[in-house]
């Protein structure tokens, strides 16, 4: 059984995976750190930040984050106690690993998996039952569908500095104009230059800042009202819209399922 300790402990032993089980408080921050193996983030229970210098990524509850080897990266908890479960993965162990963060939903198989692992000894038996659930966590991770949980930030510049300042205090109604007029750029050349920086629209980016800001919130509780008035939006049914075009579901259906 492996809770609450360090990997860094445990990084050399000869297994191709390892499974780490770690609690902390509400309002945690770890600083930014790396790992020679691959990371599996398990949000068991709170909402954490995962943040690199590509950007951020939002992980609830029942859901992972994916962090390749070697990948800088800090974690915060929001506002209530956050339960993780990890698997560190040698870089050898599985085909085509991604190369890029990315969170995933963890569906039940992965989750029974992954919580019967934490409680296996660190150096299981390689030929026995341990050894067949870790390569069939192996095998499962392959198949986790991806979610839209990234918020990427350009590199650098004054357009990285506008986007970290949004993210801070997301505004629905924020335009391209303004922008433009801010970083006295076109809107030709701005449209082109933030797709290029980040991979999605101006719009596709805007309401993912604001998901960003919203999650955390309803995940401790707030209500929707209250999260969507302070968003700016003009009402409830419009952040509700906005909410289910991102995550497929309202927010009430969406942290029924993650409870």
């Amino acid at each position: 059984m492996v809770r609450n300790v360090s990997v860094a402990e445990y990084e050399a032993v000869p297994r191709a995976v390892l499974a780490v089980g770690n609690d902390y408080p509400a309002g945690y921050e770890k600083a930014p750190h790396r790992h020679r193996r691959a990371q599996l983030l398990y949000a068991t229970s709170g909402v954490m930040l995962v943040g690199t210098e590509a950007g951020t990524w939002l992980v609830p509850p029942d859901r992972a984050v994916w962090i390749p080897p070697w990948v800088t990266h800090s974690m915060r908890s929001t506002g209530m106690p956050l339960g993780t479960r990890s698997l560190f993965i040698e870089p050898d162990a599985i085909d085509g690993l991604l190369e890029e963060c990315r969170v995933v939903r963890i569906t039940p198989l992965m989750r029974a998996l992954i919580l019967e692992a934490v409680d296996l000894p660190v150096e299981y038996d390689a030929e026995g039952r341990a050894a067949l659930i870790m390569n069939l966590l192996l095998h499962e991770l392959r198949e986790l569908p991806p979610l839209p949980y990234s918020l990427p930030m350009p590199a650098g510049g004054p357009l990285y500095q506008a986007c970290h300042d949004f993210a801070q205090a997301p505004d629905p109604h924020a335009t391209i104009d303004g922008w433009c007029h801010r970083l006295n750029m076109s809107r030709r050349s701005f449209t082109r230059a933030f797709r290029r920086a980040t991979g999605l629209s101006f719009a596709q980016w805007r309401q993912r800042a604001c998901i960003f800001a919203a999650l955390p919130r309803l995940g401790e509780g707030e209500a929707v009202t209250t999260v969507a008035m302070d968003l700016g939006y003009d009402s409830v049914a419009a952040f509700t819209t906005m909410f289910r075009r991102q995550l497929g579901e309202p927010p009430s259906r969406y942290f029924r399922q993650v409870a």
